[in-house]
């Protein structure tokens, strides 16, 4: 049965969205424990997303081509191969972080990180609000990730004018501020496919099409 199929393709989904969220976890904290296994791991699981990427795509065409699934059952495919291909998306942007990483532990650090390290920890609770939102179909917590998007936007800014101060008052510090901002970039990019999906869930459950930065009346 079809209904059966969509379960073990949700299934298969949330465990791409946890190697995402472990790639996230890791790279962070090789960063600031200076430690390269942890992010020689973020590659390993890089390669894992990859090749479930491809199966659970294949598996999502097997079962529109068996099944031939109409109005909620194919919208819900669908959404589960969008997903895939966001959550892939993460995942090579969770790997720049890691090169980042790679290349700021084997230097003096610039400053204690603080903003970087919550930014993450945002970004991780908007990836996996997104995935439970879509799994139960709960737009009041797909809104609440899109309204999280602002903080994330936030934080980025705050980091960007920091480096900029720190780059004005010595050069030296220019390629290393470059790095960090490198990560907040990336993570704001997964922020924003986070909030994709989100979008996305509501429009499935309600029909209604929103924007980054919308808000719920």
């Amino acid at each position: 049965m079809i209904e059966n199929e969509i379960v073990e393709l949700t299934k298969l989904i949330i465990e791409q969205a946890t190697r995402v969220e472990n790639m996230l976890e890791l790279a962070i904290s090789g960063l600031l424990q200076n430690d390269e296994a942890l992010l020689k791991r973020v590659s390993q699981l890089e390669d894992e997303l990859n090749q479930h990427e491809m199966e659970l795509d294949e598996k999502c065409i097997g079962v529109i081509a068996l099944y031939q699934p109409e109005a909620g059952n194919l919208r819900t495919v669908l959404m589960i191969m969008n997903m895939n291909s966001d959550l892939e998306r993460m995942g090579d942007l969770a790997e720049n972080i890691m090169e980042s990483a790679h290349y700021l532990i084997r230097r003096p650090s610039i400053k204690r990180l603080i903003n970087i390290p919550n930014m993450a920890e945002e970004v991780k609770k908007m990836i996996h609000n997104s995935i439970t939102a879509f799994i139960d179909g709960d737009t009041k917590l797909a809104w609440q990730v899109c309204r999280n998007d602002d903080v994330v936007d936030d934080l980025q800014e705050h980091i960007y004018r920091v480096l900029v101060t720190y780059m004005l008052e010595d050069p030296t510090t220019i390629k290393r501020c470059m790095k960090l901002n490198a990560i907040a970039s990336n993570l704001e990019r997964m922020a924003d496919l986070s909030t994709n999906i989100a979008e996305e869930t509501i429009f499935m459950v309600d029909g209604v099409v929103i924007k980054h930065h919308a808000t719920q009346d």
